[in-house]
């Protein structure tokens, strides 16, 4: 059981981690694209941007995945409902987070192509798939 805890502290304490990132992204895409083409402040927004993505982000969900994945096998969570849906919310949130990796290089390049607007509603996707992932985890509805 020890073990098992450990485990799961250290997942919960990288999905803290990890979130935070993705609530954090979107918006420092919005303050960029404010910021004028080619200006001093645009180029310190892209590098906040990799900071974040670099520093954060990425060592973030390898962490996450890797317990994650132990957590899984250490339950046996591999034949409940829950976990299936779970892994599937999370395989989504992941391609999101690749999905804005890509978008902070097409920024840096000075090639936007959504508006600040769509840019905060895209900012409520990891919410939404963080409440889903906590009620699926918690309640086990299947």
């Amino acid at each position: 059981m020890t073990t098992y805890a450990w485990l799961k502290a250290g997942h919960v304490i990288f999905v803290i981690f990890w979130m935070a990132g993705l609530f954090m992204l979107p918006r420092l895409f919005v303050y960029h694209q404010e910021a004028e083409e080619g200006s001093p402040e645009a180029a310190k927004w892209v590098v906040r941007e990799q900071r974040l993505l670099k520093i954060i982000l990425l060592p973030s969900i390898v962490v996450v995945w890797v317990l994650g994945l132990l957590l899984a096998q250490t339950v046996g969570a591999w034949s409940q409902g829950w976990f299936h849906a779970k892994l599937l919310l999370v395989l989504l949130l992941s391609g999101y987070h690749g999905w804005m990796a890509s978008y902070a290089k097409k920024l840096a390049r000075g090639e936007p192509t959504l508006t600040g607007k769509q840019l905060r509603l895209l900012n409520e996707v990891p919410g939404i798939a963080a409440a889903l992932i906590v009620i699926l985890v918690i309640v086990r509805p299947f």
